[in-house]
């Protein structure tokens, strides 16, 4: 598809593509991640196997032929109606594309997620951007949020990492979401 890059050359068009990922992109998934801190970086096996075990709940961008970004997510097991986003890595080179939001969306729009009714995901409370994609996704699906601590500093992380709060979106309808998808 043709978008207008909105990074500073509005006089440009650029290709985007949005497409599920195959094994032979790990490697490029990794380095992406690598480059944009201040993410976790996974093993790029925890990458090939996203890449390929769980390419149907994830999604890359390619902005003219370069990845520049990547989301991972799944089922929740035995609960086919929660998508758990795991990991969400936009490249510098394509911020101003709402390309974050974009990419959970084609997610979300996926056959896999057709019984998909509530998103969710795990953010620092001091991580402003992630907050900012997922309250906009969930404004998108018109769909509440409710939080509440999924993994805490000292109980889960020996004080080593800040809490992790889990954020559920929904419910929201499969008419929602192909409504703002399309």
């Amino acid at each position: 598809m043709k978008i207008a890059n909105n990074n500073g050359n509005t006089g440009r068009k650029a290709n985007l593509v949005i497409r599920k990922p195959k094994a032979t992109d790990g490697a490029t998934v990794n380095a992406l991640i690598a480059d944009c801190k201040p993410l976790d970086e996974n093993s790029m096996y925890c990458n090939l196997l996203q890449c390929s075990h769980f390419g149907d709940t994830c999604a890359i961008a390619e902005l003219d032929g370069e990845a520049v970004g990547f989301v991972s997510g799944y089922i929740v097991p035995n609960k086919r109606e929660q998508l758990f986003i795991w990991q969400v890595a936009v490249s510098p080179k394509a911020r101003g594309l709402r390309l974050a939001k974009r990419l959970i969306l084609d997610i979300l729009d996926r056959s896999v997620c057709h019984d998909v009714s509530q998103l969710n995901t795990t953010i620092t409370s001091t991580n402003a951007p992630s907050q900012g994609v997922f309250r906009s996704v969930a404004r998108e699906l018109d769909a509440d949020i409710k939080r509440k601590v999924q993994f805490e500093r000292e109980t889960h992380f020996d004080g080593a990492a800040a809490s992790e709060i889990l954020w559920q979106i929904g419910p929201f309808e499969r008419e929602d979401v192909e409504r703002v998808a399309a």
